[in-house]
């Protein structure tokens, strides 16, 4: 009796799925001829049924026969930089259907050739998806498949592989690069799920009497399964479909056991036809049935775990450092406490075995054979909606402050990094922005852009501080007026005056107004930080003016100057100043008199620095006094002995 086993992973994987899954959600979206840059896929029975849906491959040279606006999607396998920006210069709607792992290859290579590290790619140079990374290093990649052509290699290299690769090959070159260079940074960037199914279809190779690997001619990773099978088995062979599988095989009455696996571009009709084809009338019921079941795990598991994808899962254990659960999955999820956001608490406070939860999927399999689950990661998904719902609608957002860094500090919201520079801190300057470390408060998203898988995201406080002001502002502006004493505090200094901050409206207070005497600089009499009456001289409201006094505040000293300075008496004063024509004494704080040069000694003096000094107390008598010219002549000549 014959018996087929399918291998437990075959078929599509993430990253096929999801292009062929953008290129019919993109046609339906936009109704009408899609492109594609390339053969979506290798597999020529799925690119003519993408054909019947209105999706063609176009190839580069071919693109100047697009018009503006044309819909063209750029399939798992990348494309270089250059030809990125070229499609986009044409005016085309560009739909990214890279495969997220390839990306991250993209960025790694640029990352590293940026830093002026040589790129090595483990790989076949023909193939689109190696062509496409070293467009990301200016096509200045050495592209080595089994360790050839690393002659001329530099001192400082970094290497890479095509996802596609065999294990062994990668290996190959990584030693052989290690051996001629002195610094190496190595990405093993060979696809999980191609290392899982190489692995599962060279297990099954050894098991069988035939093995078929299905997929297109053309497919990279399906020839190196066919590779990797051909080596434990010598009859197997290699079909795009179930028509091509050979009549030796469908008549072989002989019982036998057949292998079958498929490459990432192979969809599940294609397996399920050519299992028929292989299975009809000659396997039992058991076998159909496990057959079947096989068929249900590709077409339902397959498609719903993978990395990136989110499931709802049942709590069956909760630790000290992880909860377990139940995911419906031929392995149990594991969220460990990192990926939890406790905020420090027992985790058995949080769960309760029983309960259901949705969490995202970050690894197919630990070490200890789990698939590993993140719940922060599900929370930076949504906190991305928040983020770009609160700047589309000029909503608010509550930030933490991470740390700070050169122009601002970096905030967190539900773990994603939001920037805000140091200008929109505050409304005034800060000079020590580690003050704000550990504090939260609510701002306003001012930029939120994605280019080149990159999300700049820039928030401002400044704006909602500003807006409250505003709002503060205006209720203070309406009760002030001309002739009232208001408190309030001493915020900046100038040399011209202070600015005094009354309930938040800011002020001005003249060097010419803090005194009755005479003031050099308001740094002189006053200092930051300090409460202080003022009379408001003027108010401007639509301008938002605001002149305040501190003089207008006691009597003036000139108003009775001749009741409290008599002429013919005597009093005690001190130079404050010097004039070439004599020297001012303040005889009370705003009231100087001045002892003209010819009066302030017998003897003949130059200047009146020859004989008296700044701070010096004299004697002297009153002359004549003026309130009207606030004026007082003194004389000291006249009571020297």
């Amino acid at each position: 009796m014959r018996k087929v086993i399918l291998a437990e992973k075959a078929g599509f994987c993430f990253g096929v799925k999801r292009a062929v899954d953008m290129a019919i959600l993109t046609q339906k979206k936009y109704s009408k001829k899609i492109y594609t840059l390339g053969e979506l896929i290798h597999n020529n029975d799925v690119v003519n049924k993408l054909k019947n849906s209105s999706i063609y491959p176009i190839e580069i040279k071919e693109i100047d026969k697009l018009k503006e606006n044309d819909v063209i999607l750029v399939r798992s396998h990348g494309i270089s930089k250059e030809v990125y920006d070229m499609l986009l210069a044409k005016g085309l709607t560009v739909i990214d259907a890279t495969c997220p792992f390839v990306s991250k290859i993209q960025e790694k290579v640029r990352k590293y050739s940026e830093l002026g590290y040589d790129i090595v790619i483990v790989g076949d140079k023909n193939h689109p998806e190696v062509i496409g990374i070293n467009g990301w290093c200016n096509n200045k990649a050495i592209i080595s498949k089994k360790g050839e052509g690393l002659e001329d290699i530099g001192s400082k290299v970094c290497i890479v592989s095509q996802t596609t690769e065999k294990l062994e090959n990668w290996e190959k070159v990584l030693s052989e690069v290690e051996s001629k260079v002195d610094e190496v940074i190595s990405f093993n960037t060979i696809c999980n799920a191609t290392s899982e199914r190489q692995k599962i279809a060279n297990d099954l190779s050894e098991k069988v009497d035939v093995m078929v690997v299905i997929g297109g001619k053309q497919s990279s990773n399906t020839t190196k399964l066919y590779e990797i099978c051909k080596a434990n088995c010598k009859d197997t062979i290699h079909v795009e479909n179930s028509g091509e599988i050979p009549e030796n095989i469908l008549k072989n009455k002989n019982s036998i056991n057949i292998g079958v696996t498929a490459g990432a571009s192979t969809p599940d009709w294609i397996i399920e036809e050519a299992i028929n084809k292989m299975s009809e009338n000659q396997i039992s019921n058991e076998t159909n049935n496990e057959m079947a079941d096989a068929m249900k795990f590709i077409a339902e598991n397959e498609e719903k775990i993978y990395v990136g994808a989110s499931v709802t899962g049942e709590i069956i254990q909760v630790s000290d450092k992880e909860v377990f659960l139940n995911i419906n999955y031929k392995r149990d999820g594991i969220i460990p406490k990192s990926e939890i956001d406790d905020d420090g608490k027992d985790l058995k406070e949080l769960f309760t075995v029983g309960d259901k939860i949705v969490a995202k999927i970050i690894k197919l399999k630990d070490a200890d054979n789990y698939v590993v689950l993140s719940v922060k990661e599900l929370q930076r998904e949504q906190g991305y909606k928040d983020i770009k719902d609160a700047f589309e609608n000029k909503t608010t957002l509550n930030v933490v402050v991470k740390e700070d860094v050169k122009g601002g500090v970096i905030a967190s919201y539900k773990g994603i990094r939001v920037f805000i520079p140091a200008s929109h801190v505050e409304l005034f300057h800060v000079d020590n922005l580690k003050e704000y470390i550990g504090k939260s408060f609510e701002v306003a998203i001012i930029e939120y852009s994605t280019k080149k898988r990159q999300t700049k995201i820039v928030a401002s406080r400044r704006a909602l501080l500003s807006r409250e002001k505003e709002k503060v502002e205006e209720t203070v502006w309406n009760k002030l007026d001309e002739g009232q004493i208001v408190e309030g505090e001493v915020k900046r200094l100038t040399d011209f005056g202070a600015f005094v901050e009354i309930e938040g409206v800011d002020g001005l207070l003249h060097v010419s107004e803090i005194s009755w005497g005479r003031v050099e600089k308001p740094a002189d009499v006053l200092k930051i930080g300090d409460k202080i009456k003022v009379y408001i001289l003027s108010i401007d409201k639509e301008n938002k003016k605001l002149s305040l006094s501190i003089k207008k505040l006691t009597k003036n000293p000139w108003s009775n100057v001749e009741e409290k300075y008599p002429v013919g008496s005597v009093v005690l004063g001190k130079v404050v100043r010097f004039a070439d024509f004599g020297a001012f004494v303040e005889l009370e704080p705003g009231v100087d008199g001045l002892v003209h040069i010819s009066e302030i000694s017998h003897k003949r003096i130059a200047k009146p620095s020859d004989a008296l000094e700044i701070g010096e107390e004299i004697k002297a008598k009153i002359l004549e006094v003026s309130s009207d010219e606030k004026k007082i002549g003194l004389s000291i000549r006249e009571v020297e002995e």
